[in-house]
Order: structure tokens, then C-alpha cells, then sequence
């Protein structure tokens, strides 16, 4: 059985962010504008999802 992916892509810039949403970024492997990751369904990367849910955008949940 295949594990549940999600595609994330980051649409707004971390200029004049906080530091942990640009570490969150970092951490995701978004650290330029229009980079997607696909990413693997955890509560961990949905965590980190949600702390910059203004910054990206997410496909397949």
C-alpha cells in the first residue's frame, strides 16, 4: 500500500516573516517562491503545513 502524499508549493514570500514560520519553510524544503515538495502525510508535516498555511498552498488531501 502506498503512503498518502501531499504536494506543497509555496506561494508567498518569508520576507518580514517571523523566524520559525522561515525555519518551518526551511524545514519543509520550501525556500524559494514557487518550489514545490511533495511531501508524506504525517500530523508532523500537517503541523508544520498549518504554521504557514498563509505561505502555501497544498494539493491532495
Amino acid at each position: 500500500m502506498a503512503k498518502k502524499t501531499l504536494k506543497v508549493t509555496q506561494v508567498g514570500s518569508p520576507i518580514r516573516r517571523q523566524a520559525d514560520q522561515r525555519a518551518t519553510l526551511i524545514g519543509l524544503g520550501l525556500n524559494k517562491m514557487h518550489r514545490t515538495r511533495e511531501l508524506e502525510d504525517t500530523p508532523a508535516v500537517r503541523g508544520m503545513i498549518r504554521k504557514v498555511r498563509h505561505m502555501v498552498k497544498v494539493e491532495g488531501e
